[in-house]
């Protein structure tokens, strides 16, 4: 059974201090059901990673059904870390193809700047095995990714000034973006003596903390944007259990399972948003997904090919990076954007865009989710 796109719905991503986690999920859901013509939904699956650990809500699901007037419908919370809004689409798209289904609403949501960086920080590592010698010895997020920096700074001719170069691309491209969380211009002067994180990775290499929500509306009837292919993948779930430093398994595999289901493959592939959540991870995982050969993706960075007039555009919305990172909506926030690009109505619009690829990605590499959708 096919699964097509309705409606989709955002809000302003950012510091949002007058708005709570409730208003941020009703806003980005009122308007994918007003986008899809207010259509009768039959469940709701919500992406959400820290409602309950620093904002004290859960029963997110029942919130947008009894609020919203949906009425007694299935609902339920998805968490897969930062790839919960991906997580979340599957299961709606997976809920319609078994029959059960017609029509779901999926909302992502997260409130991050009410509380202190170290509050945040702690529930973000939530998102690490926790009873791992890693974690006890200090490995953090940043950490992790910083080592991989390194790792391929070392093995390759790449420099931190290749990290700042997409850093300084996904700026640049959230500046036409309304509802992203940067819109200051900067330099690459700026960005490389910003202050360092973890070497290599300096503040714009590192996405920030965000509130948000997004949503979508999926369904068993025909609309002009078509569901190719949903794929989810698991890996290491720490540093020593991987094969490959430089490679990100889940990346690799929830790829070529959603190509093989599409009958593509990345050549095929219009217009890309990639989970950006440090500048090294938008290079390794454009690699693990087959549009570099490995090793290259930062001279692809260099060559201008990942920007939205290059051959494979890349964070057309900012990416996490510039776009924001309100964790469980940043998945379907994605799905936002190429469905914009899709119908040609996105912020630094692709020519004759009419396939894209959303790519999620959860913890150090635990999850990933691709979706590959079609203009029709």
């Amino acid at each position: 059974m096919s699964v097509y796109v309705h409606g989709i719905g955002m809000t302003q991503f950012g510091k949002l201090e007058s708005r709570t986690l409730k208003d941020l999920l009703l806003d980005a859901s009122i308007e994918a059901l007003h986008d899809a013509g207010n259509p009768r939904v039959d469940a709701v699956f919500v992406g959400n990673f820290m409602g309950g650990s620093i904002y004290n809500q859960e029963i997110l699901g029942a919130i947008i059904a009894n609020d919203l007037g949906l009425g007694y419908i299935p609902t339920a919370k998805v968490e897969g870390a930062c790839a919960s809004g991906g997580i979340a689409i599957r299961q709606a798209i997976l809920g319609i193809m078994s029959g059960e289904y017609e029509t779901v609403l999926v909302a992502g949501v997260e409130k991050m700047k009410h509380v202190s960086t170290s509050e945040v920080t702690k529930a973000i590592n939530a998102a690490m095995d926790n009873d791992s010698n890693e974690k006890h010895a200090g490995l953090t997020f940043p950490g992790f990714f910083g080592v991989l920096a390194n790792r391929y700074i070392y093995e390759t001719e790449a420099t931190k000034e290749h990290l700042a170069m997409v850093a300084l691309k996904n700026r640049e491209n959230a500046l036409n973006n309304p509802l992203a969380q940067f819109k200051k211009a900067t330099s690459m002067e700026e960005i490389m003596a910003a202050r360092m994180i973890t070497e290599p990775l300096g503040l714009f290499d590192c996405s920030p903390t965000t509130d948000g929500a997004s949503a979508i509306v999926l369904s068993k009837k025909k609309s002009d944007i078509h569901v190719l292919a949903s794929a989810q993948a698991s890996g290491p779930t720490q540093m020593q259990d991987t094969v490959e430093l430089l490679s990100i398994p889940a990346v690799g595999e929830s790829g070529r399972i959603a190509y093989e289901k599409a009958g593509l493959g990345p050549k095929d592939i219009d217009v890309v948003e990639i989970h950006d959540c440090f500048s090294m991870t938008e290079i390794l995982s454009s690699e693990e997904l087959g549009f570099f050969a490995k090793r290259e993706g930062y001279l692809a960075v260099e060559q201008g090919k990942t920007k939205p007039n290059g051959e494979v555009p890349i964070n057309t919305s900012g990416g996490l990076l510039s776009k924001g990172h309100p964790i469980g909506a940043t998945g379907i926030s994605q799905i936002y954007q190429i469905v914009l690009q899709l119908r040609g109505k996105a912020p630094n619009q692709v020519d004759g865009a009419r396939i894209g690829l959303a790519q999620n990605l959860g913890g150090t590499g635990s999850y990933s989710t691709v979706h590959i959708l079609e203009r029709v």
